[in-house]
C-alpha cells in the first residue's frame, strides 16, 4: 500500500480549496473516507477537508459556499461539472459533547486540535488525515495498518463508538461488505451487545444503509454479518424465519444459505438493486409454507410465492422503501416460480406473465430465474430450458412482421382511394409489404399511396396473386426472423434430426 498519494489524483478544484486554506494561515487535511479510499487505489466519491478555521472564516474565504447544518461543515461550491468534486466539504476541527438519542451530539466544539477531532471518528481507517502541501498522513490510530491487515476496527472504546452513533453498527457492516473486510473481534463483539440500540435509529437510515449493503460488491458478508451480530433482528426480522429451514430434495441449502447466495450472484452480475432485493427476498415465504406431503415423500412450499410477496412488502414498507422500488422486488417476488414450471411455458403464457409484471420488468425477471438458480447450487446460469425461455421472451416483445409496419393502414387506403371494406384491401397492403420487406426505404406515405394506386388499377385476380404472394413472403420473414432469436439463444432445433443444436 502506498504510503504517499500521488498529487495527480487528487482533483485541482480540491488542491484549491486546500491551498486557499492554507495561503490564510490555516491548517488543512483531506480527512476520512477519500483518504481512505485513495491509499486503497479506489477512486474517492466525495472529498472531506478538515481545518482549524471556523465556519464564518471558511465562507468568508469561500463566498460560493453554504453551511446548512449545526456540525459546521460548508460546502464550498467549484462548479467543476464533476459531480464528486461540485461541492468540496469544508469541516472545522471539533469535539462533540454527550450523545442524547444515540445518533448526534447535544453539542459541537470547533476549537480541537486535528488528533482530538480525529479521535472522535467511528472507525481507524476513517481517522486519517492527509496533508496535501506536505505530502504528510497523519494517522494516530494505526488506520492505514488495519487497511492493510482489511479489518474494519472502531476507534477508542467501540461500545462508547456505538453508544455515541448506534447507526455506526452497520456502517461496520456495510464497509466490511464494500471493501471485503473483516471486523475486528473486540468491535464486533460490541455490535452484538449494543445491537437493541438500533430501536433508537430512524428505519430511514437502517434502510440507506442495509440497501448499500445489498448494492455492495459482497452482500454475503453483510448478511452473515447481520445474522451473526443479531442486528438482522432490528433490520428485516423477517429474514429470522428462514435461518435454519431445510428445503427438499432438489436444494443442497437451507432457506437463508439460498437467499444469500442467490443475491450475491446478483451481485457478481452486477445486476441492479430491484434484483438484488428480489433475489434476498423470493423464498422468504418458503417457512410459513413448509409442509411434508408423504405421497412425494418429501417438503413443499405451496403458494410459497404468493405468501412471500405480502411478507417481502411488509418488510419494505416498514424500511419505508420507496413506492416505485418496493412494487418493484413485490412483483418479481410474487411471480418467481413463473419460470420454474416447464408446463405452463407456452408464448401466450409468456406474453400473459410480460402483462402480469411489465415490458421494463421481465428481464429482471429472468435475471431473478438465474440467481435463484445459481443460489440452489445448479452448476450452470443458463440451461437449456432458460434459454429456451429467453427466447420465448424475446419473441414476446418483437413486433411481428405485419402489415401494420406500414406507413398507411387499411383506413387510409379507404379514405384516399374510396376502396370499400373487404379482401381488395388485404391484398393491396400484402402486396406493398412485400416491397417495403425487399426495401425498407420504400415504407413512405407518398411512396405507398402512389404504388397502391397503381396496384387498385390491376386485375383483381392479379392483386390477389400479388397480395398472396406478399403474404406468403411476410410468413416467410417472421418465420426466419423468430428462428434468429432462436439461434441466438442456442435453442434452434435441426428440423431433420428433431435435436437440439
Amino acid at each position: 500500500m502506498q504510503a504517499t498519494i500521488p498529487s495527480h489524483r487528487i482533483p485541482p478544484e480540491v488542491k484549491k480549496v486546500a491551498s486557499t486554506l492554507e495561503a490564510a494561515g490555516h491548517e488543512a487535511y483531506l480527512v476520512g473516507g477519500c483518504v481512505r479510499d485513495l491509499l486503497l487505489g479506489k477512486e474517492p466519491k466525495d472529498w472531506d477537508i478538515t481545518t482549524d478555521a471556523t465556519p464564518d472564516r471558511i465562507q468568508a474565504l469561500f463566498p460560493h459556499s453554504f453551511s446548512n447544518n449545526p456540525f459546521g461543515t460548508v460546502g464550498v461550491v467549484t462548479e467543476s461539472g464533476n459531480p464528486t468534486t461540485e461541492v468540496v466539504e469544508v469541516t472545522p476541527y471539533r469535539t462533540e459533547g454527550p450523545y442524547h438519542d444515540f445518533r448526534r451530539p447535544l453539542e459541537v466544539s470547533f476549537s480541537a486540535t486535528l488528533e482530538e477531532d480525529l479521535a472522535r471518528r467511528d472507525f481507524t481507517i476513517n481517522a486519517l488525515a492527509y496533508s496535501i502541501s506536505r505530502e504528510t498522513l497523519v494517522d494516530p490510530f494505526d488506520g492505514r495498518g488495519d487497511l492493510e491487515r482489511r479489518v474494519i476496527r472502531a476507534v477508542g472504546d467501540p461500545q462508547q463508538r456505538f453508544k455515541e452513533d448506534a447507526l455506526r453498527m452497520l456502517r461496520a457492516v456495510r464497509l466490511a461488505a464494500e471493501l471485503d473486510f473483516a471486523v475486528e473481534g473486540e468491535t464486533l463483539a460490541a455490535i452484538a451487545q449494543c445491537a437493541p440500540l438500533l430501536t433508537h435509529i430512524a428505519f430511514e437510515r437502517i434502510r440507506d444503509e442495509f440497501f448499500r449493503m445489498v448494492a455492495s460488491p459482497n452482500p454475503a458478508i453483510a448478511l452473515s454479518l447481520l445474522r451473526q451480530t443479531g442486528l438482522m433482528h432490528f433490520v428485516v426480522p423477517e429474514l429470522e424465519a428462514t435461518y435454519d429451514v431445510g428445503q427438499n430434495r432438489t436444494h443442497i441449502y437451507d432457506v437463508f444459505e439460498h437467499l444469500v447466495r442467490s443475491t450475491q450472484h446478483a451481485a457478481d452480475r452486477n445486476f441492479p438493486l430491484t434484483v438484488r432485493l428480489a433475489a434476498l427476498f423470493h423464498d422468504i415465504g418458503k417457512p410459513a409454507t413448509k409442509a411434508y406431503d408423504p405421497k412425494l415423500g418429501d417438503y413443499t412450499f405451496y403458494n410459497h410465492e404468493v405468501v412471500g410477496a405480502a411478507i417481502t412488502k411488509r418488510a419494505l414498507d416498514r424500511l419505508k422503501t420507496p413506492r416505485e422500488l418496493r412494487d418493484a422486488v413485490v412483483t418479481l417476488v410474487r411471480w418467481h416460480m413463473f419460470f420454474s414450471d416447464p408446463e405452463k411455458i407456452t408464448l401466450s403464457a409468456v406474453r400473459r406473465i410480460i402483462q402480469r409484471v411489465g415490458k421494463e420488468r421481465i428481464w429482471d425477471l429472468l435475471h431473478l430465474r438465474m440467481c435463484d438458480r445459481i443460489g440452489s447450487g445448479k452448476p450452470k446460469e443458463q440451461p437449456f430450458r432458460l434459454r429456451k425461455y429467453i427466447a420465448m421472451v424475446e419473441q414476446a416483445l418483437r413486433d411481428p412482421i405485419s402489415v401494420t409496419m406500414l406507413a398507411i393502414n387499411g383506413h387510409d387506403l379507404m379514405e384516399r382511394f374510396h376502396v370499400k371494406p373487404g379482401p381488395v384491401i388485404g391484398w393491396v397492403l400484402h402486396a406493398l409489404l412485400e416491397e417495403v420487406l425487399e426495401d425498407p426505404s420504400r415504407n413512405t406515405r407518398d411512396y405507398l399511396f402512389a404504388r397502391a394506386q397503381a396496384l387498385l388499377s390491376l386485375p383483381e385476380a392479379t392483386l390477389r396473386s400479388l397480395g398472396e404472394k406478399g403474404k406468403q413472403k411476410k410468413e416467410a420473414a417472421e418465420e426466419a426472423a423468430v428462428q434468429a432469436i432462436l439461434e441466438k439463444y442456442g435453442v434452434a432445433e435441426q428440423r431433420k434430426t428433431g435435436k437440439r443444436k
